[in-house]
């Protein structure tokens, strides 16, 4: 792998033409000693004398390449046109930049999904943040696993019930920090037996809030489950893994988020949740309690 040290000495706002040489010269130095690339050769894939390629390191005047010999090397090199002529201080080339910032990876229909679990696990030790697509899978009851996902859980029962015991686990061990965020409307519209639960019989509806009540009041403050107001504030699934990546939910595939920048625009996203939440996550099971009375 390619690594580049950061060049604060020479990259500014504004850089004066023979300190952007200079830096030119530098990166391009050590973009081909991290590609193991001898100026013959650079030359060769710019299609210029080796002549050409030598008076870059031979001269200290203040010039600048011209923009098809710098984008030549940059494709040579692997690296980024912007970067070696200090715009940016990312080596990597846009399409490159793009790709590793944002990919998709496809999604499991149920709850026991090899990437999920890894990057649980990859995370631990920080904050995850999660907005469930329905309830949280790792609170669920078997019988609500089996009603929503219905033959695919079916076939994979005991895989569903081990990965749903391995989650309570996550969320019991002393260093977690896990958030979730679900709609007002979702608990209520599952109490009544609504949309998407018609069909639920209502002892397992019944039966599944009383877990529901009972583990956010067994694991509070480990595991903090907000209630927000889906007419003033709308999410759609998705969790973020601490500082490492965010992945957000679309139902056939997830889009997963590594770019610093983008995991704190989703952080700040999710705690925008948390902030609308009708009440604090400590008086949650108090409210579930009560969609059982009713």
């Amino acid at each position: 792998m390619q690594t580049f040290k950061s060049d604060d000495d020479f990259y500014h706002d504004m850089m004066d033409k023979r300190d952007r040489s200079r830096l030119f010269r530098d990166r391009l130095a050590r973009a081909m000693q991290a590609a193991d690339m001898s100026k013959s050769a650079l030359a060769r894939a710019a299609g210029v004398d080796r002549s050409t390629v030598s008076l870059v390191f031979s001269t200290d005047d203040g010039r600048l390449p011209n923009a098809q010999f710098a984008a030549e090397c940059a494709a040579a090199l692997g690296v980024s046109c912007d970067w070696l002529l200090g715009l940016t201080d990312r080596h990597e080339r846009s399409a490159d930049m793009l790709e590793a910032a944002i990919r998709l990876q496809e999604a499991a229909r149920a709850p026991s999904d090899a990437s999920i679990f890894r990057w649980h696990e990859e995370a631990r030790g920080y904050k995850i943040r999660h907005v469930p697509a329905t309830l949280p899978d790792m609170l669920k009851l078997e019988s609500v696993l089996r009603f929503e996902y219905g033959d695919f859980v079916g076939r994979t029962t005991d895989q569903a019930i081990a990965d749903m015991r391995d989650r309570l686990a996550y969320l019991r061990a002393p260093d977690t920090d896990y958030e979730i965020a679900v709609p007002l409307d979702t608990l209520e519209a599952f109490a009544a037996g609504e949309g998407y639960w018609r069909g639920l019989p209502a002892s397992e509806r019944r039966a599944q809030l009383e877990r529901l009540a009972r583990l956010t009041e067994e694991l509070y403050p480990s595991l903090r489950l907000y209630l927000f107001d889906r007419k003033k504030v709308f999410s759609a699934p998705l969790t973020v893994f601490g500082p490492l990546q965010a992945t957000v939910y679309v139902g056939r595939f997830y889009m997963i988020f590594r770019e610093r920048r983008q995991v704190l625009e989703l952080t700040r996203h999710f705690d925008g949740l948390v902030r609308e939440a009708d009440f604090e996550a400590k008086h949650t099971p108090r409210f579930i309690e009560g969609l059982i009375g009713d």
